[in-house]
């Protein structure tokens, strides 16, 4: 990482807030509204539900993430897969939490924006002109809602470069909004700020009716916090921590103001209640949707008809004068949020293609900012999984059903791998431990609580994470399934052979050049389906043969190469070395190669017919991308033919190998052979002789 980068600036704080506290920053729309939902407001629940908050944004959020897993840095660069190849040559098994913390933030990606863009634009039925029956329907906040995110996807093919500088001012704004709103309301109860003992945290969990299941609600206030890991690279260590300490208060702030606000309303309807109420079992005001308290023909009015529907604490508040653009700032901020996770989604996929554990897919690069690129197809599967959890759950606060079960598993697996880390870093294994016991413990728990929420909606986010994950499962086996079946042969031995082909003027020219793409990590040796293209069959004499392999290296912007003659001028190996971070567009990276030679006179790349030669023209260059496909003579035991069908099924919707190479169309040519992975056995049958005599 450079070293402005890591400095702490007034503008890498801008930045960050901009890049990374979208997620966790818009919790406040809908975390409140989740854990009082569907019960009676209480001093126990509310201080309780706080103290919870507090604790979770501190242990989790703070100490976990902040202090700890930023320490993690993979030459400047985090996030799940960063981490991993920190760790990836410790145990095997480790790419297994690798892609279960894949698969699950790419499943937050699909529900986040969704669910604070809701939140966001629900906000408009707080305005006086929609109150009571003049509220907007549903339909119409979901019309609203998939037109905003219809915008922003449709918008990820130019960029974010030029909107991107104000990211940052529009996240300053809202987190300033937070904090006013908050402090202006902290004195409706100052009895909130017993919040800050954890012992209402503990109370609430083991006393309150189902409290343990509150977890699941909580949560929520701290599911972007691997955004702040994710985007190390971005914004850099010291900005990242010095702009949490401000974003930490500013949401407790208006945590305290949501909490004080909802005392001071319950305890101002508790003092309106007629005496003759005063046995009733109602505690307070009744926080719920119109949906439970119209259900069943108003049943629950009926029989409680003390009970009224609380508005979103966060946006009561608000002054009425104020809502308007309060909403449209919350907007603005949700449509932040989103945009983040939408980027990173598509960076999490180009490492993971990088590190073949997803299928190749078209990556383009809208504008020249770094780290800015743009995956069409993850763009189209983002917006139908958005659009699809919008028209299914239709509310904020049954999305909340489905909203925090992935991210838990993602939690999860970074505290697998950052163990790990700190194994590899020979940190005191009591300390090790230590970490393991408190953050085990604490998502645990909290998935758990989750789990809660699988019948009402959080089946969806399971669904959604296992596909994905299955995806980077079946791309990941299949490789390892192909690679034991691969035969590799020295090239020494073939050497001979390979030169006789070159000079053999009786077989016509292939090319003047011919390039191979090899998966061999040892530069001696060469896959013996290449030998077979080249000199069995139809033989392809070349004045030169070129072997290129690309080696995908742990840190993350490496970005070199190495030669080998093997025989000067005749067979030549190019090894790239890139890290995960790097698109390997092999056309432009060889061309480069070839210049450097011929500069350093180590080559002679001028064609080698009479007439060209004259002129000094430069050779044809022929590249050849060998492409498998799944032989009929096989047998595989169950799993692993159920993995190769899923791999070639898979592979028929990824990008070509020469596209994913980065290969130029026009003088590629591929070819077909089958991946016979076990022996089929021979085949046994009788011969019989035909005998005149006897007719047979």
């Amino acid at each position: 990482m450079s070293k402005h980068v890591n400095k702490v600036t007034a503008a890498g704080i801008l930045i960050a807030l901009g890049i990374i506290y979208g997620d966790i920053g818009t919790s406040p729309l809908y975390v409140f509204s989740e854990i009082i939902n569907g019960k009676f407001i209480s001093d126990k629940l509310i201080v309780g539900g706080l103290s919870c908050i507090i604790w979770t944004l501190t242990l989790q959020t703070t100490i976990k993430y902040v202090l700890l897993t930023l320490k993690a840095d993979n030459r400047g660069e985090g996030g799940i897969f960063a981490l991993y190849t920190l760790v990836r040559r410790q145990k095997k098994w480790l790419v297994i939490a690798a892609m279960i913390g894949g698969a699950a933030l790419l499943a937050d990606g699909m529900i986040t924006p969704p669910i604070s863009v809701t939140a966001a634009v629900e906000g408009l039925n707080n305005i006086p002109i929609f109150a009571g029956e003049n509220a907007l329907p549903v339909s119409t906040i979901i019309i609203i809602v998939v037109g905003i995110l219809s915008l922003l996807f449709f918008m990820q093919q130019f960029g974010t470069n030029s909107i991107g500088k104000m990211f940052g001012p529009i996240m300053f704004i809202w987190f300033a909004m937070l904090a006013v709103l908050g402090v202006s309301h902290i004195g409706d109860h100052l009895q909130i700020l017993k919040a800050f003992n954890p012992y209402h945290a503990i109370n609430l969990l083991i006393t309150y009716p189902k409290g343990f299941w509150i977890l699941g609600a909580v949560f929520l206030c701290t599911t972007g916090a691997e955004a702040l890991y994710s985007d190390l690279g971005h914004c850099g260590k010291s900005n990242i921590r010095y702009s949490w300490i401000g974003v930490k208060i500013c949401l407790i702030l208006n945590y305290l103001g949501q909490g004080a606000f909802m005392l001071k309303q319950n305890a101002d309807y508790l003092a309106k209640l007629p005496v003759s109420n005063t046995g009733n079992k109602i505690e307070g005001l009744m926080y719920a949707t119109k949906e439970l308290l119209e259900a069943n023909g108003g049943a629950f009015l009926k029989a409680n008809p003390t009970a009224l529907e609380m508005q979103n604490p966060f946006y009561a508040l608000m002054p009425h004068w104020f809502l308007i653009t309060g909403i449209i700032i919350a907007t603005a901020a949700a449509i932040i949020a989103s945009q983040a996770l939408i980027s990173g989604s598509f960076t999490l996929i180009a490492e993971a293609i990088r590190l073949n554990l997803w299928p190749k897919m078209q990556i383009n690069y809208p504008t020249e900012a770094k780290g800015q690129l743009y995956i069409p197809g993850i763009n189209t599967l983002l917006f139908v999984g958005c659009v699809g959890i919008v028209l299914y759950f239709k509310t904020s606060s049954a999305m909340g059903a489905a909203y925090g079960l992935a991210i838990t598993l993602c939690m999860l697996s970074t505290t697998i791998l950052f163990s790990n880390y700190l194994v590899s870093k020979r940190v005191n294994s009591a300390l090790i431990y230590l970490f393991l016991a408190v953050f085990l413990t604490i998502e645990i728990a909290f998935l758990i609580a989750n789990l809660e929420k699988f019948p009402h909606g959080g089946y969806v986010a399971l669904i959604v994470g296992g596909l994905l994950f299955a995806v980077m499962y079946i791309w990941y086996r299949s490789r390892k399934i192909k690679n034991r079946y691969v035969e590799f042969v020295r090239v020494e031995d073939y050497v001979p052979k390979i030169e006789e082909l070159s000079n053999d003027t009786s077989i016509p020219k292939y090319a003047t050049h011919l390039v191979y793409l090899t998966s061999a990590d040892n530069p001696k040796e060469i896959e013996h389906k290449i030998i077979h293209s080249m000199l069995n069959g139809k033989p392809k004499r070349a004045d030169i043969y070129w072997f290129v392999h690309v080696d995908t290296m742990d840190d993350p912007y490496t970005n070199e190469y190495s030669v080998t003659h093997i025989i000067p001028n005749d067979i030549i190996r190019v090894e790239f070395r890139l890290g995960f971070r790097i698109a390997p567009k092999v056309n432009l990276m060889f061309k480069q190669v070839v210049e450097d030679l011929v500069a350093n006179r180590e080559v002679n790349v001028t064609s080698r017919y009479d007439s060209q030669q004259r002129n000094n023209v430069v050779g044809d260059f022929q590249f050849i991308v060998m492409e498998k496909f799944l032989s009929h003579d096989n047998e595989l035991p169950f799993f692993e033919k159920l993995i190769m069908t899923g791999y070639f099924w898979v592979k028929e919707l990824s990008l070509s190998e020469e596209k994913g190479f980065g290969l130029d169309q026009s003088n590629v040519l591929v070819e077909k052979f089958p991946l016979v992975v076990a022996p089929a056995g021979k085949l046994k049958m009788k011969r019989i002789f035909y005998n005149e005599e006897d007719g047979y």
